[in-house]
């Protein structure tokens, strides 16, 4: 095989007057013997090698993101909070309300605010899940460990009060979020109540994963015997009815 190189060229891209051409000479016999060479043409191989400049200093590295830790001492804190939320009175910060909620914002900015905005009474929320929920707000994460799968009851009965707030203050983010941990944790005797809420706060997501449960069960007697199933028969035939139809293959 013939092959010839030629001493490198360097080029510098950021002056264009810099550029130089790289000339080189070899015997016609060489080439015709090669095999790269047919009639008045000839193949040539150029490999090209990109090499940094060593006076060109390093990037500089960004520090991860620390808004969130910001945030979070704020409402920790109470620094310059300006508005008192829920029966317990959680100090707050009325644009990061706003600004996370819709809800929130029209109650405070709104032509449908009360005159006196220092306050907004929240009557029939508990005080754990309104924390959980200006937590989130804040921080955009949940309180751990509420997020570790799969969901105990105590967790599962929290997350579930907590969908119910997030749906309520249209904090969408924290919906879904609740939303996929309980689709997670699904059981015999949650899925009916379950169901109730994925019914109640239109979560279509959770409402197929707790009727494809059903269907997947060899015997459904248990959830059937279940007080849950009295009660949704009471305050959500239609989600009954959609999961016997899917059960029965109608």
């Amino acid at each position: 095989m013939f092959s010839w190189s030629s001493s490198p060229a360097k080029f510098n891209f950021g002056r264009p007057t810099s550029w130089r051409h790289c000339f080189f000479s070899v015997r016609r016999s060489l080439l015709e013997g090669s095999g790269y060479a047919a009639g008045d043409r000839v193949m040539i191989k150029c490999v090209v090698a990109v090499v940094k400049d060593p006076h060109i200093a390093p990037a500089t590295q960004l520090p991860p993101s620390d808004i969130t830790a910001h945030l979070r001492s704020l409402l920790e804190n109470k620094e310059h909070a300006d508005v008192k939320v829920g029966g317990e009175e959680f100090p707050a910060h009325r644009l990061v309300l706003a600004m996370r909620s819709p809800v929130f914002k029209e109650e405070l900015y709104g032509l449908t605010r009360e005159k006196d905005t220092s306050r907004i009474v929240v009557d029939d929320i508990q005080s754990s899940v309104f924390r959980a929920l200006l937590h989130f707000v804040y921080t955009d994460s949940l309180l751990p460990p509420m997020d570790a799968p799969p969901p105990g009851d105590d967790t599962k009965e929290m997350i579930q009060h907590l969908l119910a707030a997030a749906d309520r203050y249209a904090v969408q983010r924290l919906k879904s979020l609740c939303e996929s941990i309980l689709c997670k944790g699904i059981d015999t005797s949650s899925v009916i109540t379950t169901l109730g809420l994925a019914n109640r706060q239109n979560c279509i997501g959770l409402k197929d994963a707790c009727i494809e449960f059903i269907v997947s069960l060899q015997k459904t007697d248990d959830v059937v015997a279940s007080q849950g199933h009295t009660q949704l028969k009471r305050t959500c035939p239609v989600a009954l009815v959609e999961t016997w139809e899917k059960l029965n293959g109608t």
